[in-house]
Parts: C-alpha cells; sequence; structure tokens
C-alpha cells in the first residue's frame, strides 16, 4: 500500500492522475510483474477517494494492459511491462539566440506587400464553395486543370513546349528533385560551380553522387561536363545562380548535344527568376528546343507569388514519364486541391500576367536604385536580370567584408558560400535586393560602405 500514495497536487481528474501515478510506477519497476494490488475499495479508502475514482483508474489501467484481472483474485501487474529502459537522453539545450541581423540584401527575399490579397482571397472562396469535389484525393501528377492551364501559360511565356500529360506538381522544388533522383537511380549529377546550394545539400545529406562543373561567361562548361563523368546536369541556363549570366544560344545547343550523346542522359533546366529581366524580354526556355526528349524542366511560384505557396512543376519528357507513372501513378495529390484551383483561376483570368508586370517593376526600381547607391564604389556584375547582382571590391577578403557587415548589422553572403571547387572572385558579395525598398538603399549602402572603410 505504500507503494500506492501519490501526492496529488495538480488540476486533471483525480482518476487520471491516479492512473498516470500506477504507470509510472510500474515503469520504473516499483510495481513489478505479477505483483498484487490491493483491492478498489481498499485502495479507496487508503487515499480517501471515491470507489468511482478508483475503478476508473483501474480500468483505464485494464484496458491498456498494464493491469491483468482474473475473478477472485483482484488486479496484478501485468507481465513483460516493467523492464527497466534505457535512460532517455536530455533534450538538447536551443542554441543559442544570435544577433538578430538585416536581411535586407537576401537572395531569397520576396516583397509580399504586392502580393494580390483581396482576389486570392476571393479566388480561394469560390474554390471552395464551387468545387466539392475537390475534397477528394486528386490524381497525384496534378489536377488536370491546372496543368493545362500550366502548360498553355508556359508554351506562351517561356516557349516551353509540353502537353498536360507532361507536368507533374509537387510541393516545391526539393519535393519534386526527390522524385526526380527515384527516377534516375544512381545517375551521377553535374552541379554547376558555384550554383544553387539546395541541391548541393539534398545530394548531400542522401549520399548521391555528383560532380561539380565549372561555370563561364556563357554558362555550364560542356568541356568540363563531357570528362565529368555526369548523366545528368543541373543547369539555370537564363539566369545562372549566383553569377547571373545567361546562357546563349550556342552554349545551349551544346548542351543538347552532350545529352544526346549517350542513352540516358539528361538535362534538369531549372529556370530559376527568369519572369525578370530589365534590359531584354525573357529569353525563351531550352526546353523548346529538345527535339530528343532529354530536358527535364523546373519551375515553381515561389519567387513570383509567395514562397509559402509550395508550388512547384515539372516537365518531364516522354521517356521519364513512363518510369514516373511506373513509380508513382498510384499516389494522391500531394499538394492542396483547393490551392491549386485558386492558382488555376489566378493564371486563367490574366491575373498572374498582371502581378508579374507588378512585381517585375517593383524590383526593376530597387535594383536601379542599388545599382546607382553601389555605382563608383566596386564592380557590379549580373544585375540584367533576377533578384540578385554580385559586388567586388577588388583586394578585400570576402569574409573580413562579410564580418564587418555583420557588425553593422547586415547579413550579407559571399560567393564562396555557393562554390563547390573553383575559386571565387576575390572580394566578391552576393546582394539581393527584392527586400531593400529603393528608398533605403542609399542608407543601406552607406552603412556598408563606413562598415568596410573602417
Amino acid at each position: 500500500m505504500t507503494e500506492l500514495t501519490p501526492s496529488f497536487h495538480d488540476q486533471s481528474p483525480l482518476y487520471d492522475q491516479l492512473y498516470r501515478y500506477i504507470v509510472a510506477q510500474i515503469r520504473s519497476g516499483a510495481l513489478p510483474a505479477g505483483e498484487k494490488l490491493p483491492s478498489k475499495r481498499r485502495l479507496a479508502e487508503h487515499l480517501g477517494l471515491s470507489l468511482t475514482t478508483v475503478e476508473r483508474s483501474y480500468g483505464l489501467l485494464t484496458a491498456e494492459g498494464y493491469l491483468e484481472s482474473a475473478p477472485r483474485s483482484g488486479y496484478r501487474v501485468a507481465p513483460s511491462l516493467t523492464v527497466l529502459s534505457p535512460e532517455v537522453p536530455p533534450v538538447p539545450p536551443a542554441p543559442e539566440v544570435r544577433q538578430t541581423l538585416n536581411e535586407c540584401f537576401s537572395t531569397s527575399a520576396v516583397d509580399t506587400s504586392v502580393f494580390p490579397y483581396t482576389l486570392w482571397a476571393r479566388l480561394s472562396r469560390e474554390a471552395v464553395y464551387q468545387n466539392p469535389d475537390l475534397l477528394q484525393r486528386g490524381e497525384g501528377q496534378g489536377d488536370w486543370a491546372l496543368r493545362g492551364a500550366l502548360a498553355g501559360f508556359l508554351h506562351q511565356y517561356r516557349g516551353v513546349s509540353c502537353t498536360p500529360e507532361q507536368v507533374v506538381l509537387g510541393p516545391g522544388l526539393e519535393g519534386l528533385m526527390w522524385v526526380l533522383l527515384q527516377l534516375l537511380p544512381g545517375t551521377v549529377f553535374g552541379l554547376e560551380d558555384p550554383g544553387y546550394a539546395s541541391v548541393q545539400r539534398l545530394l548531400d545529406n542522401l549520399n548521391w553522387p555528383y560532380e561539380p562543373i565549372p561555370v563561364d561567361s556563357r554558362g555550364m562548361s560542356v568541356e568540363a561536363l563531357s570528362q565529368s563523368g555526369a548523366g545528368v546536369a543541373y543547369v539555370t541556363p537564363s539566369h545562372q545562380f549566383p553569377l547571373g549570366v545567361t546562357t546563349p544560344v550556342g552554349r545551349r545547343s551544346e548542351l543538347l548535344r552532350w545529352a544526346y550523346e549517350k542513352p540516358g542522359r539528361y538535362l534538369i533546366e531549372d529556370d530559376y527568376d527568369s519572369e525578370f529581366r530589365y534590359a531584354t524580354r525573357p529569353i525563351p526556355a531550352m526546353q523548346g528546343m529538345d527535339r530528343g526528349g532529354r530536358v527535364i524542366y523546373m519551375g515553381t511560384f515561389s519567387r513570383t507569388i509567395a514562397p509559402s505557396i509550395r508550388m512547384a512543376y515539372l516537365i518531364l519528357p516522354p521517356g521519364l514519364l513512363e518510369v514516373y507513372r511506373a513509380r508513382f501513378g498510384h499516389q494522391s495529390a500531394t499538394v492542396s486541391r483547393f490551392e491549386q484551383e485558386t492558382l488555376r483561376r489566378f493564371l486563367t483570368s490574366g491575373a498572374y500576367s498582371r502581378h508579374l508586370r507588378r512585381v517585375g517593376n517593383l524590383y526593376r526600381k530597387r535594383r536601379d536604385a542599388l545599382v546607382s547607391a553601389l555605382e563608383g564604389w566596386g564592380q557590379v556584375r549580373g544585375a540584367d536580370a533576377g533578384l540578385h547582382l554580385l559586388f567586388t571590391l577588388p583586394g578585400r577578403e570576402e569574409a573580413d567584408l562579410v564580418t564587418r557587415a555583420a557588425q553593422a548589422g547586415y547579413r550579407v553572403r559571399g560567393l564562396s558560400e555557393y562554390c563547390l571547387r573553383e575559386k571565387p572572385f576575390p572580394g566578391t558579395l552576393v546582394l539581393g535586393f527584392a527586400g531593400l525598398p529603393q528608398e533605403q538603399a542609399n542608407r543601406a549602402v552607406g552603412d556598408l560602405r563606413k562598415a568596410f572603410e573602417m
């Protein structure tokens, strides 16, 4: 009886406190297997509780298998419950809170102040109330209506040649990259160097083989790619990240010839922030040049609408589409069907095109303000498109510039963060401008200049 003397101290029901106390005693070994417990009436008298309270506790313990009850023999601790488990390691402490730095130069920033809140809310309500079938599971590739609208939009604005059958929707580029890896088992990837760090981290986490391929002023080096042993090349030809170069038609043709040389070779074209060009009209996607079914086209709405719109898409060539259907043909939709329908309405109403023009004009002004603030100080490159540029201060050490910027309250990233084997241009920073309001550009650059020249 002395083992069954809990201290009732919290606000939960007494039967629940008694239940949790007995469970703890059993798990700790204080009540060993086979131990006979007092009758419900005796325990109620011992603890000063009502008989109903003890009955509820014993009932829960019996139902969950902690106690066994037999006629005329009362309640006993069930066998095989009191083996002591290894001590659970303590939860590691939360990481130390670092100084919050201004992220206005982040390359992943998006200005959500221009998000079409009212229109998106109306389209969402219409999708919910007018389409009860959207409560069903949906196709794994995504709803046909959105895939058709997206195929038409990409053909009109990016020169992509595809049918709705080739479109695969998924929850972000990382999720779709995982799908691609299942379609290309064991294939060595050729990654741009410097290049998109998220893809490299994904491959590292999966112990996937890859080879860094240098990037020159015309894009990924085809000569280096041919010597690398890679079977897939991941490229950003419209606006290479982070160097900002555009791969011309001649180099694109060379990449396609590399893919055609051997069966099973593919180019993954990530059309990274291709919607934003400030000196020329958007350059058509390389996928539109492909006549051999070797380009896998990828895109997302994270940069153009909002990062939380976790919807990305693949355009699979016919050969890989067959493999996809064999592997994933039975899965259900991986993104919300209501969000799919909202996006479809956004596309087909022309609202997305208008939104692109609006945000494109906004980012052009921010690009101009940043370039103007940097003028006459260092070298600016890669500012003709996208949402970032390269800024080089000759003779300076990149690490020193990053440290001094942090001391001034700004987080900036050096080019070396995106390099695998290649050595970056000395003293080069990658500065985003989507999150830098134009009226704050002079002050932010002034703060950096003061910090760098101290």
